[in-house]
């Protein structure tokens, strides 16, 4: 038995996997990984994957990172935890100033929380609290996007459109307002991305006309709505946002967990629609992929609306045990730094030129209809027929059959159904960009053949039985 093996059954007969099929680990290999460095990850047998994702898009400085690491050790000696509830520490004071000073002008207060879906959770509950220290109690819905993800908490699910995690815990959510997605790669042949996506914001426009009264806040993934495939738009539609949430007197909640610190070609994807939300959710790649945390910006305003003598009981009292842990914190200053120190985003510019050429040649396959792309983020979208963009079925599971390419070949590639996508880390060179495009057009043109079946075994993959 290998390394590889060993462990890996040591995890099957312990372990629940998240966002997994248990079952499929009967033929899909589970790959333990022993050590990360830059790109790449190894496992337990020596071999070496490029990572694609960052990691559940968090890693955008590279695994064992020697500037972040030397941060969080020299934390480790002076102060691990403290509770944030009448307790600071330098840290969580230095990175909550500079968090105000890098994210657009208003946004003068940080709340902290520990995972991404944590902090829509924050941001939910303090728009509809504000509303409710102001006077107006009936402001208690909200306003999201069709197709829209934003964490798997209840509050956060609720206000989330992906079927796939939402449908089973409907008896348990929120009633929230939908709102049809300004999602580009809909438009209309001929039409474009500004143009379609001013067109789609009449439905907003309309729903703030109609439910204002009873709406503390829109939410909205800032022009890449993740988890719902990739799916891109333009910042007009956010820059009519804002303005329209002005108008009507409703809070705006930008969910940039996944988009901020550079993955749309700003350090926030707000900067390109030049407008300021009333609440900015950071999380992933807040730390650089070390450790947990998660931020939430808000203006004085709002803030103000909770300041008052105890007896009022108008303070916020929500709480995480790891709220601005210093570790964390360590981590997220060093992460500023290298942002900071290294001209990062101007440097990503030229490697999603590069993503961009790389697989230009795929637009022209006959089962991709897009290739779409913002900054350092792109996507391409299988179908079965091209002219219609009609999908595949679901349950064929095309992505899984690039994925388990991309393994084989060393790459971690996990698509999200039938969109294969790139938002590598952002210390990936130009070549390891080209062995990537190289990897997926494979994995693309092995799952589109119309031979392709989902349910064989794969004698590839030792040790995974063959259902037969």
């Amino acid at each position: 038995m290998s390394l590889n093996d060993h462990w890996m059954q040591r995890d099957l007969n312990v372990l629940w996997h998240p966002c997994t099929q248990m079952k499929d680990h009967e033929q899909l290999p589970l790959v333990p990984i022993r050590r990360g460095e830059g790109v790449w990850l190894e496992d337990f047998d020596g071999k070496r994957y490029l990572d694609a994702v960052s990691s559940w898009w968090v890693n955008v400085f590279g695994h064992a990172n020697p500037r972040i690491g030397a941060r969080i050790k020299e934390q480790v000696d002076q102060l691990e935890h403290v509770m944030l509830a009448g307790f600071s520490h330098q840290p969580v004071i230095e990175l909550s100033e500079r968090l105000v000073r890098i994210t657009p002008a208003g946004l003068n207060k940080v709340f902290y929380a520990d995972n991404g879906s944590s902090g829509i959770e924050v941001a939910l509950k303090m728009s509809y609290h504000y509303w409710l220290n102001s006077g107006k109690a009936d402001k208690k819905r909200f306003i999201t996007l069709s197709n829209s993800y934003h964490g798997e908490t209840v509050a956060a699910m609720s206000v989330g459109d992906v079927a796939l995690f939402t449908d089973t815990y409907k008896a348990l959510l929120l009633d929230t307002i939908k709102v049809p997605s300004p999602d580009c790669y809909l438009r209309p042949d001929g039409m474009g991305w500004e143009e379609h996506s001013r067109n789609l914001f009449a439905a907003m426009e309309q729903t703030l006309a109609e439910h204002h009264h009873e709406v503390a806040a829109v939410i909205v993934e800032p022009l890449i709505q993740g988890a719902g495939g990739m799916r891109m738009y333009h910042p007009v539609y956010l820059s009519l946002l804002r303005e329209a949430c002005d108008r009507y007197g409703v809070h705006l909640i930008h969910d940039e967990i996944a988009v901020g610190f550079g993955r749309t070609g700003t350090m926030f994807a707000c900067e390109q629609a030049g407008i300021t939300p009333d609440f900015l959710v950071l999380s992933k790649a807040l730390t650089g992929g070390y450790l947990p945390m998660a931020a939430v910006l808000t203006t004085d305003e709002v803030y103000s609306a909770f300041y008052d003598d105890y007896a009022t009981l108008r303070a916020f009292l929500h709480s995480h045990t790891y709220t601005g842990n210093p570790l964390a914190c360590a981590a997220a200053l060093a992460t500023l730094d290298i942002f900071e120190q290294d001209g990062v985003i101007e440097a990503n510019r030229k490697l999603a030129a590069r993503m961009a050429s790389a697989t230009a040649h795929l637009a022209d396959h006959p089962h991709v209809a897009e290739v779409r792309q913002t900054g350092m983020a792109l996507a391409i979208e299988m179908v079965q027929d091209k002219a219609g963009k009609v999908a595949y079925p679901w349950q064929q599971r095309r992505g899984l059959q690039v994925y388990r390419h991309a393994l084989q070949r060393g790459a971690l590639l996990r698509p999200l159904g039938s969109v294969v996508y790139f938002l590598p880390p952002y210390v990936i060179s130009e070549e390891q960009i080209d062995f990537l495009a190289e990897v997926a057009s494979e994995g693309i043109d092995l799952a589109t053949r119309e031979s392709f079946s989902v349910v064989q075994g794969d004698s590839r993959y030792p040790g995974f039985r063959d259902p037969g």
